[in-house]
């Protein structure tokens, strides 16, 4: 008899797409570890007691140990038939109160919440403050030092485009090649809050929480503007500053083909300061 199980593992039955939130900080990551404290393993064990069926997901990108989601799709196979707010509400029963699953929706075969992206978007939230945070403890990053946004903007620019990004990529990095595309960062401030909003194709392990460390090398004057164009040049991790804290990252979640119709916010965007 042959095999029905497709390509990406899961089971037979029709395809579904889930947004997951997220706060990340108590959670090993979103990638299934034996301790069973990720994210995935907490999703996949509510989702497969709803079901009453052993349930598994595919990701759009998986996020480290401290790192928060507001939109992290992820796609399942199921021969449960059930409503999609059914799935919303159901999954969300059982799960902790820092996840839960924002939006369903029925998508085709074709669909995989990965290889389907166009891209992915990440927000980091920094507080400038003479002392460290209280209430944001966890939920932005922090520095007592003023930052020069101008210098910054211009040392993001010099990261745009398609480059090798080995001095901003972990030594535990998984990814084929070093070679990333980033379509845009934007830098802005509003009070005590910087939010940076970076795009690109596909990122690497800890890029992003490297790149904020260099920034902040730069906004601080620690270091040149031109030193980021020096620091990408060497494609040597040592090159640019240390890795920056997970606290303020957030996986903003990927955008794919309309047709797909997959949603690009969930309420918890608007949470962030703009």
């Amino acid at each position: 008899m042959p095999d029905s199980t497709p390509a990406d593992g899961l089971a037979a039955g029709r395809r579904i797409a889930l947004g997951v939130a997220y706060r990340g900080g108590v959670y090993h990551g979103w990638q299934s570890q034996p301790d069973r404290q990720t994210v995935q393993d907490r999703l996949e064990q509510a989702l497969s007691t709803f079901a009453d069926a052993p349930i598994v997901t595919v990701c759009a990108g998986r996020t480290d140990s401290g790192v928060h989601g507001l939109n992290q799709v992820v796609h399942l196979q199921t021969a449960v038939e059930r409503e999609p707010f059914s799935w919303v509400r159901g999954c969300n029963r059982y799960l902790p109160d820092d996840i839960a699953v924002q939006w369903c929706r029925t998508v085709t075969p074709a669909f995989h919440a990965r290889n389907s992206a166009r891209g992915r978007r990440y927000v980091y939230l920094l507080m400038e403050a003479a002392v460290r945070p209280a209430l944001e403890q966890g939920l932005a990053g922090w520095v007592f030092r003023a930052l020069d946004g101008d210098a910054m903007r211009a040392a993001a620019a010099l990261l745009l485009g398609e480059h090798d990004f080995s001095s901003f990529r972990s030594a535990e990095c998984q990814a084929a090649s070093p070679v990333k595309r980033l379509n845009a960062i934007h830098i802005a401030r509003r009070g005590a809050y910087w939010r940076f909003d970076f795009d690109g194709v596909a990122f690497l392990h800890h890029m992003v929480r490297n790149i904020m460390g260099s920034l902040i090398a730069v906004g601080q004057g620690a270091r040149t503007v031109a030193w980021m164009a020096d620091a990408l040049a060497a494609r040597d991790r040592n090159a640019a500053a240390p890795t920056f804290a997970a606290d303020g990252l957030y996986f903003a979640g990927p955008y794919y083909d309309a047709v797909h119709g997959i949603p690009e916010h969930t309420p918890a965007f608007d949470w962030l300061p703009r």
